[in-house]
């Protein structure tokens, strides 16, 4: 069986180009909606020539594709609402502030300093805008969090979401536009006015029973880490997972646990199946059924956030339910591609969602590959094929995600296979009992021994993925993996299987391309490494410089242990470079970069040195200097401040060098100083 001669699969790859079309190319909205409504023109007329036609020609197949390609491009366009004039963006003023209205849209997980909110932006000044937005409350122990759907006024300004300022940093401003999140508001708790509370939208509902469900929940005593886990698994929402919590279930490669997808919601359809089983007596029972599952599925996907994973599994399933229903019989390739098809004419920035991508490639990997893994034995014994198709379904779904783990995540963890035999088989029996457990806590039924063996239970599994995450030697950390690296990787395993399911010489004249391309991945690698590259990272109130020489990276900071201990700035860079070898220096006065020189002038001043004219001058730990004196002294060709400077030293001296026009590059602004030399 050909997947691709599945004419929907088709349809969606078309989507999918078009949406990345769409998105990576400025389009103007008008030009996708004409050459939309043209394409599907042509494509009409083709089709009813096609009708009259005995020999069929390709023109109509073609007109299709080049349609669903406009379709994506039309969808992204759609989607995006700055194409739209009422979007609050067209009615910023260049003016410190101005009255926001915004309706509380989503909570986000807090920092350290900052509560987080998603908001809907329905008012600038006296005009109706739409839109979202972030909004960052400075946290007060006072006054209670912010709830989903009140309406607050404010006089404020919208904020730019920052550009990383060093080195492969995540890239926070690009995340956030990928969700139509293009500024920030930052206040005060007393800054804010409420305006209305009793406004009801579907987040407004669903964050209402998030609450309702905690508060019962909260009767019973459970531990935090318990209470957290129990809102990850059931309620989707991971915002109290302690971070050692997540990386216990990360470095122990069961992550995927915590995120609401197709075994939570299959176990949600067994038990709605055989609850409502005697629905199916009455006339029109299954068509009843069917309908109210369905109901109860996306109202539980709501509840959940509607993330990727959870609106995956869920358009699966109601998929299934309706294709049952008209007793069709469904291929889960079509199934696949069907749910892909709408959920991105929904939702067309979901493709570059990791939870998406991850989500479909372990379900398209199970599919394709766990057959042929689980026929190489079949034991009699129920429990042990249990357990065998648990590890035949874990590895197939780990060569689907390992590429894309190891690309946004550069980790690997070795112990996943235990992992999934301790906590996968037990597990849908858990979601099961949790289930109960949520619905008797709501109900003020829930008996005291079961919510405490439930507590147990759960603490256990805690326990396991702690102890399971400390084998450090299995976990693989810092892996440097590039868009090149996973393009071959999936060709290589593709080809694999292809070969193990059908061994022909095309086959393996496909996997030695793979290879070969996958080799060529990593010589460009190599070939990109920096030999000499000098950088003064950007670390607020501290100093951080990196020298590279020959794939040695030496740095030298003046961060205190906790600091550096929680800093990543060295990581990303060397992981970003596939730099192994890190030393560390004590920071110096001056350094000399082959025919190049620059002096370090910290807060002792330290400068007057005979016969050196340097050609950078760095200025750290605000220096009380006068900066028109040290340019006449050793005439620097360029000054650069990092962030341990107080900004209105830096303000001043970018002044000065403005004046005297002289380059000058203040890491707050531009982010880290690299020079390659």
């Amino acid at each position: 069986m050909k997947i691709l001669n599945f004419t929907i699969i088709k349809l969606t790859t078309c989507l999918v180009i078009g949406i990345l079309t769409g998105y990576f190319f400025s389009i103007a909205l008008m030009t996708a909606l004409y050459f939309t409504l043209a394409a599907s023109f042509f494509l009409g007329i083709a089709y009813f020539i096609a009708e009259k036609q005995f020999f069929k020609t390709i023109w109509f197949g073609i007109l299709a594709f080049i349609s669903m390609i406009s379709i994506g491009i039309l969808t992204v366009n759609i989607h995006n609402e700055q194409n739209f004039t009422n979007h609050y963006t067209h009615h910023i003023l260049n003016k410190n502030n101005q009255a926001i209205t915004f309706r509380i849209r989503e909570v986000l997980k807090s920092n350290t300093y900052y509560d987080k909110y998603v908001i809907d932006v329905l008012q600038v000044d006296t005009k109706p805008t739409k839109g979202k937005s972030l909004l960052s409350i400075k946290k007060d122990t006072i006054n209670p969090s912010l709830n989903v759907d009140d309406i607050y006024s404010t006089k404020s300004s919208f904020n730019s979401l920052g550009y990383p300022l060093n080195p492969f940093q995540f890239d926070y401003e690009s995340y956030l536009e990928k969700k139509y999140i293009y500024h920030q508001v930052s206040l005060k708790r007393h800054e804010l006015f409420l305006i209305n509370d009793n406004t009801h939208t579907v987040f407004g509902y669903a964050n209402s029973t998030r609450q309702f469900i905690n508060s019962k929940l909260k009767k019973y005593h459970f531990k935090p880490d318990e209470l957290a886990v129990i809102n990850a698994l059931f309620l989707g929402q991971r915002q109290d997972l302690s971070e050692d919590i997540y990386n216990d279930y990360r470095n122990a490669g069961a992550i995927h646990i915590l995120a609401i997808s197709g075994l939570h919601i299959g176990v949600i359809l067994i038990l709605l199946n055989w609850s409502l089983k005697p629905m199916e007596r009455l006339k029109f029972g299954k068509l009843q059924k069917a309908i109210l599952i369905l109901i109860i599925l996306w109202s539980f996907a709501i509840i959940a956030g509607l993330t990727a994973s959870v609106t995956r599994a869920v358009t699966m399933f109601s998929i299934v339910a309706i294709a049952k229903n008209l007793n069709r019989p469904t291929n889960i390739y079509n199934t696949l591609a069907i749910s892909v098809f709408i959920l991105l004419l929904l939702k067309p920035l979901y493709i570059f969602d990791v939870g998406f991508q991850l989500s479909y490639m372990a379900v398209l990997a199970i599919v394709y590959i766990d057959p042929m893994i689980y026929k190489l034995w079949q034991p009699k014994n129920k429990l042990l094929d249990i357990y065998w198709h648990t590890i035949t379904i874990s590895i197939a779904a780990q060569f689907g995600i390992a590429p894309l783990l190891l690309f946004y995540f550069h980790q690997f963890a070795g112990l996943f296979l235990l992992s999934s035999i301790i906590i996968i088989p037990p597990l849908a029996i858990i979601l099961g009992l949790g289930i109960v457990v949520i619905l008797m806590a709501s109900l003020n039924i829930l008996p005291l021994f079961l919510a405490d063996f439930f507590g147990y239970i759960i603490s256990g599994m805690n326990y396991i993925m702690s102890v399971i995450s400390q084998q450090d030697s299995f976990i693989f950390n810092d892996v440097h993996f590039t868009t090149w690296h996973v393009l071959t990787s999936y060709l290589i395993i593709f080809s694999i299987i292809q070969i193990c399911k059908n061994y022909k010489f095309s086959n393996l004249k496909w996997a030695l391309l793979a290879v070969i391309g996958f080799q060529c991945a990593l010589i460009y690698t190599n070939f990109r490494k920096p030999s000499n590259q000098f950088v003064v990272f950007h670390k607020s109130r501290f100093s951080m410089i990196g020298n590279t020489m020959q794939n040695k990276l030496s740095v030298a900071h003046d961060l205190d242990s906790t600091a550096l201990l929680k800093n990543s700035t060295i990581k990303n860079y060397t992981v970003g470079h596939s730099i192994n070898n890190i030393e560390h220096n004590k920071l110096q006065s001056i350094y000399l970069l082959k025919d190049k020189k620059l002096l370090v002038v910290d807060s002792l001043n330290t400068y007057h040195i005979k016969s050196f004219n340097p050609d950078y001058v760095l200025l750290r730990q605000s220096p009380k200097i006068n900066l028109n004196r040290l340019i006449d002294s050793i005439n620097p060709k360029y000054i650069v401040a990092d962030g341990s400077n107080y900004k209105s030293y830096t303000k001043q001296w970018k002044a000065i060098c403005k004046k005297r026009k002289l380059p000058f590059h203040d890491t707050h602004e531009k982010g880290a100083f690299i020079i390659n030399y």
